[in-house]
């Protein structure tokens, strides 16, 4: 059957740049070990870790991998679903990173609020992925937030924002003839604009810089990423910005973006930039392309 073209801009906006994976589990609670409210931070690891995921995803999904690592390796984790619509349908998997990303950034930032009342601790670091690192920056930076953040690790940033299917240009195009609401009328995720090159929120994010002083961060990508297009947009400048691209020190590793989260050289690139004090070498494990689950 024959698309037209607003489905199928529809198709690329809601699916595209959603980031599902596979075997989601309910999205209530957590079943991973983190969102322990009675944890509290040792020496070895004294700074609660925060996750935040992308598109379209859930805290249980996007983190049942590296959720229980983290747990089992002593630190305080924890997780939240954020950006859910408001009054949307009540079903077994919440679907989130789907509201503004101003609106997000507050959720995230009362999160954060909850987990250093409970914890005790004055900062916390965050692992984000995908439109989980746009949202943190924004607390960051926006929000005033940066002070509460000390180390901040990035799976398939765009900071750059991405032209997926040319939507980019496509974006900048309907705004010059002043229609660019017209893509958001399309989708449900609110949030997708946003991350596209040229947005209005990545252009505030960036001036001045993206990255404050005050923090640590670490970016990991995949040269395979087929959400953010080129995946150079999650590459970042700066002397307290290292960047990791999997494939320069693991060629084996073609890992896309949905399969970043259960890559186990990502994952250990992540608990190296938690702790770089012991970080261990992380192996090259071979991995393919991890389909979506749609």
């Amino acid at each position: 059957m024959r698309r037209s073209r607003p489905a199928l801009i529809s198709v690329v906006l809601a699916l595209l740049l959603s980031t599902t994976t596979p075997a989601a589990t309910a999205a209530t609670g957590s079943t991973g070990g983190f969102n322990d409210w009675n944890c509290r931070p040792d020496p070895a690891h004294p700074t609660p870790v925060v996750l935040v995921h992308g598109t379209g995803d859930n805290m249980e999904t996007t983190w049942r991998a590296l959720g229980p690592r983290l747990v089992d390796q002593g630190y305080c984790a924890f997780a939240l679903t954020y950006g859910v619509i408001p009054d949307a349908p009540v079903v077994e998997d919440v679907v989130g990173g789907l509201m503004p990303i101003d609106y997000s950034a507050r959720e995230l930032g009362e999160f954060i609020d909850q987990v250093l009342n409970a914890t005790g601790s004055p900062k916390v670091d965050i692992v984000g992925y995908s439109q989980g690192t746009m949202v943190p920056t924004y607390f960051a930076k926006v929000l005033g937030g940066g002070p509460l953040i000390d180390k901040y690790v990035s799976l398939a940033p765009g900071w750059d924002g991405t032209n997926l299917a040319g939507l980019g240009s496509l974006h900048a195009l309907l705004q010059s003839v002043g229609l660019g609401g017209l893509l958001g009328l399309l989708t449900d995720c609110r949030a997708c604009l946003e991350l596209l090159a040229g947005s209005e929120t990545l252009r505030m994010l960036n001036e001045g810089g993206i990255f404050l002083p005050e923090i640590t961060y670490t970016n990991i990508i995949t040269k395979y990423d087929e959400i953010v297009v080129p995946y150079t947009s999650g590459i970042g400048h700066g002397p307290n910005v290292t960047n990791i691209i999997l494939q320069d020190t693991c060629p084996a590793d073609r890992v896309n973006h949905v399969g970043l989260v259960v890559d186990p050289n990502a994952l250990g690139h992540v608990l190296g930039a938690l702790d770089p004090a012991n970080a261990a070498p992380v192996p090259c494990v071979p991995m393919r392309p991890v389909k979506p689950a749609l």
